[in-house]
């Protein structure tokens, strides 16, 4: 994985690796990295990040219900 370094100031009440958890959980959401690659990003195990996800209701599991029906054959 590439390196990235962005400098952008920041609000008092916004730090730097709530900005971190907050791109990963976005990168995650829209597909853009596995939930282990968000996890690193973030600075969390998966596990804890998994918890992160549920915060901001991010699904981690994203099936599409056209695919559902068809699996459960509807």
């Amino acid at each position: 994985m590439g390196a990235a370094e962005v400098r952008i100031p920041l609000p008092p009440n916004i730090s730097g690796d709530e900005v971190r958890t907050l791109a990963a959980v976005k990168l995650f959401e829209v597909g853009r990295v596995s939930l282990g690659q968000a996890a690193d990003l973030a600075g969390h195990s998966v596990r804890s990040f998994v918890e992160v996800l549920s915060r901001y209701r991010v699904p981690i599991i994203n099936y599409p219900p056209e695919e559902l029906e068809k699996e459960i054959g509807s």
